[in-house]
This record gives structure tokens, C-alpha cells and sequence, in this order.
């Protein structure tokens, strides 16, 4: 079968359960035969092997139950990043470059700071900071020992050797440190939110995800305990739901942050939250 004819196939498999069904489809099919999707528009009548066919159609069929594409092509690019993923770990999403741009703000780029990032996943935020700052040292911590395996993999993919990661409960395996910025994006869904049974994060760990007390309790939680681990005038920052600005702003001031603001992303919703310790 051709290239164009395959992927005039794929596209209406896709379109009743995706709304990129042709840019799925054209990633799942220049994974399989190592090629860039520029290449179906230089070689549409190009034929596929029936084993190429094969895989492509064991991914498609994937991708129609709603596996995201991201897990099916074990990759991911985040800033200027090219990041491997995996199911035991959140899929790195646009939204969370607006923390790494507001964080590269407040950073004093002349000295070496001394970053943590709560939380890691695959490492796509500290990894990011650390090409950005190679004279700074970066700690990503993650409760998930799978996930820091993947973050090390990730920090030797993109040749970054000023960060570390770590297995650790929050700050559990951090005592006696000190950082000039804390960042995080903790899990902060509520667990009866409707959207967690849609889309992609029906695919991602819940333990990544969904938070109690409305989706809060990491986020207070962190806040109540980093100060212990801030030099003098650090900064902490989150990413949170679109609808939590005003319950972080709260906390923060509560636990005697000054400096607090929220910073919108792309759709123009409160995405980050900073405090500055006094």
C-alpha cells in the first residue's frame, strides 16, 4: 500500500477520538519508518512493506482506544528538549514551559544556584533549567524510583550533567540542603474531577495527577515545609490548575511568603504561582 493511500486510512480511523487525527497518524507512521513526516509529502506513492504496515496498525489501534501518542512514540519534546516518557510518569505538556520561563526570571544568572525540582517525572523542568543555567545545580526528586530512572536516562540523553536526581518523598531524602528556587509541578486534581476519565490522563499514573483536599494538599503541604530547605530570599513556584491562583496566593501569604503573584499561560489562565521567602 502507498504512503498516502495508509494515511488516508489512518486519518478516519483517528478522527472520532482525536482532534489532531492527521498529525497522530503521521507521527505514528514516520516512528515506524524512521523517517520525518516531511518525507510523506516528498514520497506519498512510496510503498510500505506489509511488517511496516503491520506495526502502524497495531499502533493506530492504540491510539483509537486513546493511548496518547506520546507513550506510543516513548518520546517527547519539552523546551528545547527530546525527552523519553513513560506510563509511570506524567507526559510533559506545553503549559509547563510558562513554570521554566518564570523561573529562568527571578534566577540571578550570574551566580550558581542551587535549584530543586519537587516532583520530577521525567526531569523535563530541571532538565530545561540546567541547559539554561550550566553553571547551576539542579536536584530533581521524585516518590517513583521508575521515574527517576527515566529522568537519569533523560539528563544523559541531552548530555546534562549538572543535574542529579533523586528518590524521595517530597523533601524526605533532602535534609540538611538549601536552594535558591524550589519549583514543582505537583499532582493538583481533584479526585472527583470529571476530566480524569478523558483524553489523555486516563493513561497517566493518578499518583502523578490527583491530590486531596480539592487538589490542594501537596501544594499546602510543600509550602508549609520549604522554608526549611530556602536560603534567605528564595523563591518557591507552582504549576496548578487554572482554577487554584486565588487558593495558592492564600497559602503562600498565610505561611509568610512575600512577593506572591501568578503568571498566565498561553490561553491566558493563572498557571504559576511564586512566593519569596522573607
Amino acid at each position: 500500500m502507498r504512503i498516502d493511500e495508509l494515511l488516508k486510512g489512518a486519518y478516519e480511523r483517528l478522527s472520532s477520538i482525536s482532534e489532531t487525527a492527521q498529525l497522530d497518524a503521521q507521527l505514528l507512521l514516520a516512528h515506524v519508518l524512521a523517517v520525518s513526516t516531511s518525507y510523506f509529502y516528498t514520497w506519498p506513492e512510496k510503498d510500505v512493506s506489509v511488517a511496516d504496515i503491520d506495526r502502524f496498525d497495531s499502533l493506530l489501534a492504540r491510539r483509537e482506544l486513546g493511548e496518547p501518542v506520546a507513550y506510543l512514540l516513548r518520546q517527547q519534546s519539552f523546551w528545547s528538549l527530546d525527552l523519553e516518557v513513560a506510563p509511570c510518569t506524567l507526559i510533559p505538556r506545553a503549559d509547563t514551559e510558562r513554570l521554566v520561563e518564570v523561573a529562568l526570571s527571578v534566577l540571578d544568572t550570574n551566580k550558581a544556584n542551587r535549584i530543586l525540582d519537587l516532583g520530577t517525572g521525567t526531569g523535563a523542568i530541571a532538565l530545561s533549567l540546567a541547559s539554561e543555567q550550566p553553571k547551576s545545580t539542579i536536584i530533581g526528586v521524585d516518590l517513583v524510583a521508575e521515574a527517576v530512572t527515566l529522568a537519569k536516562r533523560n539528563a544523559v540523553r541531552n548530555q546534562l550533567s549538572n543535574a542529579t536526581f533523586l528518590q524521595s518523598s517530597w523533601f524526605g531524602a533532602l535534609e540538611g540542603e538549601s536552594f535558591d528556587l524550589i519549583v514543582s509541578n505537583p499532582p493538583y486534581i481533584d479526585p472527583d474531577d470529571e476530566h480524569l476519565s478523558q483524553g489523555d490522563v486516563q493513561f497517566e499514573p493518578k499518583s502523578a495527577l490527583v491530590a486531596g483536599n480539592h487538589g490542594m494538599a501537596d501544594i499546602e503541604h510543600i509550602i508549609q515545609v520549604a522554608p526549611r530547605f530556602m536560603k534567605q530570599g528564595a523563591y518557591l513556584m507552582f504549576e496548578h490548575g487554572y482554577d487554584q491562583s486565588i487558593a495558592v496566593r492564600k497559602c503562600f501569604v498565610e505561611a509568610g511568603f512575600i512577593a506572591v503573584e501568578s503568571f498566565q499561560d498561553l490561553g491566558g489562565n493563572d498557571r504559576v504561582t511564586i512566593g519569596r521567602l522573607k
